[in-house]
């Protein structure tokens, strides 16, 4: 009997892997008794009758949870089935990211049926050689039968049960959508010479939003993006394709490229969800959608933009559980976090935020209002727009095409008797005056500016018209900040550099030598070396002697000069001890530091 057929045959090599231990051998084998019992009724001791195919048995194997031998942190999953299976016969290994597949090849192959009964996916083709993923080595009636119909020679690569079900139902789900919608729109079996059968050709304008075969495609676009971790869905129509790109920890890899035909209705489609006009092309607008799965939930902020070949798209992914964290977990340093907390619990004044579009300032606001929250607390934000919804604060939402901004929904929130206000951004002296107001009649305001560093944010205020005194009589603390990838904790290296070394690439540390981690890539972080993002800060307290500085207009690099020498650490200085704790890497470093 095969390998993957025989439960015992595959408990026994992932014993002699190492992969278990002799009691996850014996727990394997008593519950295979006992589900032999439940199906076939019979008190024998074992049943062939309870295995049905390669993947009924390795998700048997994984679904009891046995703890690895070699890491009892960890359990046995599928992947680490397959790569014993995998060295057994001599064969690679590969975790299956969807951003590595073309659609193409995965879904014009062979027929998803096909797929489906033997758990098989090409993967890609080069020189006349098919890759083609499957569990089973030893399957090789569908190997053959892609190679007749194909002409192709097959390169066999084995994969996880799970990763292949999720690019069949992925792919083949979105490219069927996609397919039928697009019949729809140019309709595939039309006589061109039967004027009432062109009557009935759509116009790619003219297909409707709440099409099944669109919903569909939309639907699989949004779970691939929350499965990949995304930040931001793009969807852009070019000359002839229209593209969708996923921002996964800071940069955007191509996902799918889908006929430019369907690119309206998949818009149409999302505007509907986000209850924006369909009707309007020319203008840019703005809607959210909230998203519920088997996980928790998401709100998708959607902007829409006119460029030169159609609408754009572009969709922020924003989950509650990554709004609102523990600031411990943001990536403050302690002395930093000691800092902002001491501003925090001050009963007024103005705590400021600043960073580019994209550096996690809204995150660290949302976790300072989860801190101060509790039921003693009327907690009130200001939002363009509204990230996420939050039942601990009172949200407001901008609306300027009626007359509700930042600066008169201040003045209405001042009437509200609120504790801490939040406002979403300064943008103008107005907002800045009605902010600078409500610090000063007791009441503690968080907000955000765009600028580089602590420091600059002075400079900006002045260049909105906000006087010296009063900035120095209400802003309480400055925080500046930007987000680096985190080195992936599965697959970390250490490599040494010289002192010397990383001086010509313009670092410096106190010792001779020091060991810096890089990921060298594996299948947790698809790769890259690199899994999920934290925050580097700067903080600035404003003391007696800034508020000195700022009232005499004395320059910024003064000021930034002054603070340096009292202990404040700049955005470099914290991204380069993030390095040496082994956090993020040297290439982070001059990628991001690179700026400061």
């Amino acid at each position: 009997m095969a390998l993957l057929q025989d439960t015992r045959k595959l408990a026994q090599l992932l014993l002699k892997d190492r992969k278990i231990d002799r009691s996850g051998f014996d727990q394997i084998m008593t519950r295979l008794t006992e589900k032999s019992k439940t199906v076939t009724g019979k008190q024998g001791h074992y049943s062939k009758a309870v295995e049905q195919n390669g993947a009924d048995v390795i998700r048997f194997i994984s679904g009891l949870n046995i703890r690895s031998a070699g890491r009892k942190n960890k359990v046995v999953g599928e992947d680490e089935i397959v790569k014993s299976v995998a060295a057994h016969f001599k064969l690679p290994y590969k975790k299956l990211d969807p951003l590595d597949l073309d659609i193409n090849v995965v879904t014009r192959t062979i027929p998803k049926p096909f797929a489906l009964k033997h758990m098989i996916v090409p993967l890609s083709e080069q020189d006349g050689v098919l890759n083609v993923a499957l569990i089973d080595p030893e399957s090789h009636e569908a190997v053959d039968g892609i190679a007749r119909v194909t002409g192709k020679k097959i390169n066999t690569i084995l994969a996880s049960p799970d990763d292949i079900q999720r690019i069949i139902n992925e792919f083949f789900g979105f490219r069927s959508s996609v397919s039928k919608a697009e019949e729809q729109i140019s309709g595939p079996h039309i006589d061109l010479g039967n004027l009432e059968q062109l009557n009935r050709i759509k116009r790619p304008d003219q297909i409707q939003s709440n099409d099944e075969h669109i919903k569909n495609a939309v639907d699989y676009l949004f779970n691939s993006a929350l499965e990949l971790r995304a930040s931001d869905i793009h969807v852009e129509p070019k000359r002839e394709v229209s593209l969708v790109r996923f921002r996964i920890d800071g940069l955007l890899h191509e996902v799918y490229k889908v006929p430019k035909g369907i690119h309206q209705a998949i818009v149409s489609r999302i505007k509907m969800l986000s209850r924006l006009n369909i009707a309007e092309k020319r203008l840019p607008q703005d809607g959210r959608i909230r998203l519920e799965y088997e996980d928790g939930s998401s709100e998708i902020r959607v902007s829409t933009m006119p460029i030169a070949f159609g609408e754009k798209l572009v969709m922020r992914v924003l989950r509650q559980e990554m709004l609102l964290r523990d600031m411990e977990s943001l990536g403050f340093f302690p002395e930093d976090l000691i800092k902002l907390e001491r501003s925090l619990h001050k009963p007024h004044g103005i705590v400021l935020v600043t960073g580019p579009t994209g550096s996690g300032k809204t995150t660290t606001l949302y976790s300072a209002l989860g801190l101060l929250a509790n039921s003693e607390k009327n907690i009130v934000t200001v939002e363009d727009p509204i990230e996420t919804i939050c039942p601990d604060f009172n949200q407001v939402a901008v609306q300027p095409s009626i007359g509700v901004t930042f600066s008169s929904s201040i003045r209405t929130i001042l009437r509200q008797d609120p504790d801490i206000i939040m406002i979403g951004e300064i943008r103008d002296y107005e907002t800045a005056e009605n902010a600078i107001q409500a610090a000063l009649t007791g009441h503690l305001v968080l907000s955000t500016l765009h600028t580089n560093d602590t420091t600059s944010t002075i400079t900006r205020l002045l260049d909105l018209g906000v006087k010296p005194y009063q900035i120095n009589s209400s802003v309480v603390s400055i925080i500046a900040q930007r987000l680096v990838r985190i080195v992936c904790a599965d697959c970390a290296v250490e490599t040494k550099y010289s002192k010397k070394k990383l001086a010509s690439l313009g670092v410096k540390i106190d010792r001779s030598e020091v060991a810096l981690k890089e990921g060298k890539g594996c299948q947790e972080c698809r790769f890259t070396g690199y899994k999920g993002r934290t925050g580097i800060y700067e903080a600035l307290e404003m003391d007696d002697t800034v508020r000195r500085m700022i009232q005499e207009g004395q320059s910024v690099i003064s000021i930034r000069k002054h603070a340096l020498k009292h202990g404040m650490t700049t955005i470099r200085d914290d991204l380069v001890r993030k390095m040496l704790k082994g956090v993020t890497t040297l290439s982070e470093v001059l990628r991001v530091g690179s700026g400061f």
